[in-house]
């Protein structure tokens, strides 16, 4: 990836021109046609310097799955409008290649590793998880290849940048928890919670969204019921009732819920089964937005689902730009576009962008 387009990366991130893709371009009277060619070994290597090599590092299985799957969509939508509608990117279709980071660490370094050294990618939309692109960046920065995360909003990542850790090749189009931890206390303030409980998973993720949101709570008046001992869960735990009593056994007003799907869904559930949560306000964020995610924990014996009531808070935005895309979006797949789709969808066009831009892939 060349200097040139890291900046014209840049200049695109700025001027957030990610709807140009949208709106701006139209069918092409003549279909580019591929220059790839197929090599013994299985993989493909271009016959043109021009074309664009594209990396999505997503969670297909594990924990964030549901998540991931529609946001793997978006980046699928964006592809195909700019390979049919835009004519490619400097003449030439977009090459996808996709892996599976499984939400884990060890499989999100070892898929980066394939699409830097195999598959030769420019640039790489993910991971998902925070913990997942910390291992994916100490891969992709040394071989100059961009990262784009659409959904890790540790605010480590803010501070690594900072120190310059990563040259310029890392970046994401979600906002990282500095924002979101801090809209969450002041919801839970503003409903009158003065004694919070955090029950966060034990990754890059759930830890610092709790630091930012137990130093905002703080400030705005609340107590943080279980700040000398942090319930923090091992995702890869399979039992959850010690972790369920450590939030919710303090008695707080509300529990502030970090989680993943596959395993917050089994945590909460032990919650209710231990009866602890009787008159406590569950808060949940955007790692658990899926419509499945309820339905997982279950019901009440009169049919109610165990998690009605809860609130919590999720990184989005409105307008007409947001409307057109989320109805391109269900058109082509008959599904609604899920928390960040969008963003998905914005980091591919951002790559795109910056490409056309520097004349360079």
């Amino acid at each position: 990836m060349t200097k040139r387009f890291v900046s014209f990366l840049i200049m695109a991130v700025l001027s957030m021109a990610t709807s140009i893709w949208i709106v701006a371009c139209q069918p092409e009277t003549t279909t580019p046609t591929s220059t790839t060619t197929p090599t013994s070994g299985g993989t493909t290597t271009s016959a043109n310097t021009n074309e664009l090599r594209l990396g999505v590092l997503l969670p297909a299985t594990g924990d964030l799955s549901a998540i991931g799957a529609p946001m793997v969509k978006g980046i699928d939508l964006l592809v195909e409008t700019v390979n049919n509608d835009c004519g490619g990117v400097l003449g030439q279709p977009i090459k996808l290649f996709k892996e599976d980071d499984r939400t884990q660490e060890t499989a999100g370094a070892e898929a980066m590793t394939k699409l830097v050294q195999v598959d030769k990618v420019g640039a790489v939309v993910g991971a998902f998880a925070s913990s997942v692109s910390t291992a994916a960046i100490a891969i992709a920065a040394p071989n100059k290849v961009v990262q784009i995360s659409p959904g890790s909003t540790s605010p480590v990542f803010t501070e690594r940048a900072r120190k310059g850790e990563f040259n310029g090749y890392w970046y994401r189009t979600a906002p990282p928890d500095t924002y979101q931890a801090a809209a969450l206390a002041k919801l839970a303030y503003s409903k009158g919670f003065r004694k919070v409980a955090t029950l966060v998973i034990n990754n890059d993720y759930g830890v610092g969204f709790e630091k930012v949101f137990v130093e905002s709570f703080k400030k705005l008046g609340g107590q943080i019921v279980n700040d000398a001992k942090p319930t923090r869960y091992d995702p890869k735990a399979t039992t959850f009732e010690a972790e369920a009593r450590g939030a919710f056994g303090s008695k707080p007003d509300a529990v502030a819920a970090v989680l993943y799907p596959e395993t917050g869904a089994p945590l909460l559930k032990a919650a209710y089964e231990l009866g602890l949560l009787n008159n406590v306000q569950v808060l949940l964020t955007d790692g658990v937005q899926t419509e499945d995610f309820p339905k997982a924990i279950g019901t009440t014996p009169d049919g109610k689902l165990i998690l009605a009531g809860a609130l919590g808070t999720v990184p989005g935005a409105d307008g007409k730009t947001l409307d057109a895309f989320s109805k391109k979006f269900k058109e082509k797949t008959g599904q609604p576009i899920g928390a960040f789709v969008p963003h998905s969808y914005d980091a591919a066009a951002l790559v795109t962008i910056a490409a056309e831009a520097a004349k360079s892939p």
